[in-house]
This record gives structure tokens, C-alpha cells and sequence, in this order.
């Protein structure tokens, strides 16, 4: 582990600084009739008492139903509409391990800016042959980190602009959007789950939500081996860690940053950690209560609900976050064993 240190008093500024209200209300502006209001299903269905009567109840906000099936399409959008014309032009650049190289595809189609997306060799093809279908340059790299060396190196070479998978305001007012849509939608919540990878999601829906609601309870999942945020929140800055190991690839990311740690530590109560069983065991409930054919990090909300979590949620009115969808049948059954 290493620790990563603010490198200037603006880095210092945005830790503390919150988004504000007119701002989520602008960003839901640029994103109607663009980008999908995602559903909220309320988990009043007697097999939920069956299966999981800790959680029967409560909602779940389907934001796998988003465009290209990640809530990354709507920071990705505002990330390229708030370019310039020269910088649109020029074209943008992204790393990602699937979700975000799928959305920042998607979102320059929608604008007609060129793009390129570096993603490791050994993603699933779902999303790397998505890139390509939506017209990106596709740059295969060896793995995650060789991804983020080559969009750095690009973005200095071409002078193209780099949309990052979870650090900027951009991103962080989509994730806020997410949230802004939920308490909306379930006005009387009292606890969010929420997938962790970067922390821009975690931080961008606390901030929206505790806006709305402050004595709502925001708590992260991350798994074992890509446990950035709980780390960062125990060190008190943004850490790295040098060897990434978890198959949920979504949440995968070697690095906390500066600003999106900043909103997380501001707003979230708790992170917590689950193991790879505890994800298989909630995709599981996932297809088999509500037929849903998920990625592993879609699962980890459910799956700290279900684990680490139960005391705290106990007699709460709760919600989770169902955050993405992007995954190839063959790579489904081979995760879970099946087939």
C-alpha cells in the first residue's frame, strides 16, 4: 500500500467541499430524455420475505437498466458535454476495465467526438467488442494499471482529453443524480448500500442523498483485494494499492483520488468488506428471485446486506444500489461455477 498526498491546496479545498443542490438540479437537466430515470423496485414480494426477510421492504434502485447497463453513462455524459469545441474535436480518452469504457464509447457516439478506450486484455469481450461496436478505438492493454499508463501517456501525446472513471465533478454529479432519483422515489429511506470501485458513485449518492435527508445512513461494499476506500478512509488520505486481486473487475481500482475521497469521507458512515463467496452468494439471489443476470459488482450492495452489514440495517427502511449488468454469459456461469 501507498499513500497518495494532496498535492495542492485546491486538492485541499475540494476534500471538504460539498456539491450543491443547483448543481445535481443542472446535471439532471443535461441528462433527461438523454440518459434512462432507472426504476426502483420496491422488495414487497412474499418471496423476498422467503428468502432475505432481513431486507424485505426495501427497494432497490436498477440503475443496471441504465444506457449501455451502468450508471457510468451519465458522468461519462456530462464528462464530454461540458468539453469544449476544440477539446471535442480533439477527442477524449478513457481506462476502464468494462463499465466506464462502455459508457465514455457511448456518450462520444451520442456527441460525435472521437474516442479511444484502453482496457485490459483480459476484460470481458461483451465490453470490449461494445467499444468497438460504438465506433471507439480500442487500445488492449496487459492489465489495469498498463490501461491508466496508456491513457495518461495518450492524453500528453495526442492532446486528447481524459474522462476518468470516477474522480472530477463530472462524475461525481452523476453518480449524485442516482441518488437525487432514488430519495425521490423512496422519500422515506433510511440506509443506502452502495457498490464501491474508485468512490465516485459512493460519494457522488451520499452527497445527494445527505443533501435531501441528512440523517440518512450511507454505507460502501468493496471486496477484498480492491479495497481502496476502506483503506483510505482508515489512513485519512487516498491510498493505492500496487497488486489489485478481485474478480468483481467493476470495482477494481488500484487508486483512491483527491476529490472523489474527499465527498466520500464527507458523506459516507461506513465501508465495509466482502468476501468473493459472499458476492457469488448474492448474484445468486439475484437470478434466482428476480431472474437478473448480474456482474459482481452489481452484487455487492446485496451482498454486505446480507453479510456485514445485517446488525446495522436491522428494523431500517433500506436501499440498494444495483449498479451494472455488463457481463457475457460464458464469464457468468465460469464465476459462478455453473453450467
Amino acid at each position: 500500500m501507498r499513500v497518495i498526498s494532496f498535492e495542492t491546496d485546491d486538492d485541499r479545498i475540494a476534500k471538504v467541499n460539498a456539491i450543491t443542490q443547483d448543481e445535481i438540479c443542472a446535471a439532471r437537466n443535461v441528462l433527461r430524455g438523454v440518459l434512462v430515470e432507472t426504476p426502483t423496485l420496491s422488495l414487497t414480494a412474499d418471496r423476498w420475505q422467503t428468502y432475505l426477510p432481513d431486507i424485505a421492504g426495501g427497494a432497490i434502485k436498477l440503475e443496471l437498466f441504465q444506457q449501455v447497463g451502468s450508471f457510468k453513462a451519465r458522468g461519462a455524459y456530462l464528462g464530454i458535454h461540458g468539453l469544449s469545441d476544440d477539446a471535442r474535436k480533439a477527442g477524449v480518452i478513457a481506462a476502464s476495465g468494462g463499465n466506464h469504457a462502455l459508457a465514455v464509447a457511448w456518450a462520444a457516439q451520442q456527441q460525435g467526438v472521437p474516442v479511444q478506450i484502453a482496457i485490459p486484455k483480459a476484460a470481458d469481450p461483451v465490453r470490449i467488442n461494445g467499444c468497438r461496436k460504438m465506433g471507439a478505438e480500442v487500445i488492449l492493454c496487459d492489465d489495469i494499471a498498463h490501461a491508466f499508463n496508456t491513457m495518461e501517456r495518450r492524453v500528453e501525446q495526442d492532446g486528447v482529453s481524459m474522462i476518468h472513471p470516477f474522480e472530477g465533478r463530472n462524475m461525481i454529479l452523476g453518480a449524485a443524480t442516482v441518488g437525487a432519483e432514488f430519495i425521490e422515489s423512496f422519500p422515506d429511506l433510511e440506509v443506502v448500500i452502495v457498490p464501491v470501485g474508485g468512490g465516485g458513485l459512493i460519494g457522488g449518492i451520499a452527497a445527494a442523498a445527505k443533501l435531501v435527508k441528512p440523517t440518512i445512513k450511507v454505507f460502501g461494499v468493496e471486496p477484498y483485494g480492491a479495497d481502496i476506500m476502506f483503506r483510505s478512509l482508515q489512513q485519512g488520505e487516498p491510498v493505492r494499492i500496487d497488486n489489485v486481486e478481485t474478480f468483481a473487475d467493476s470495482l477494481a481500482s488500484p487508486t483512491a483520488m483527491p476529490f472523489s475521497f474527499g465527498i466520500a469521507q464527507a458523506n459516507v458512515d461506513e465501508v465495509v468488506r466482502v468476501e468473493i463467496a459472499e458476492l457469488r452468494q448474492a448474484m445468486h439471489v439475484y437470478r434466482d428471485v428476480l431472474g437478473l443476470m448480474i456482474e459482481p459488482a452489481c452484487a455487492a450492495a446485496l451482498a454486505g446486506a446480507m453479510g456485514p452489514l445485517k446488525g446495522a440495517i436491522e428494523g431500517r427502511s433500506l436501499g440498494l444500489i444495483a449498479c451494472g449488468s455488463n457481463i457475457g454469459f460464458e464469464r457468468y456461469c465460469k464465476l459462478l461455477g455453473i453450467g
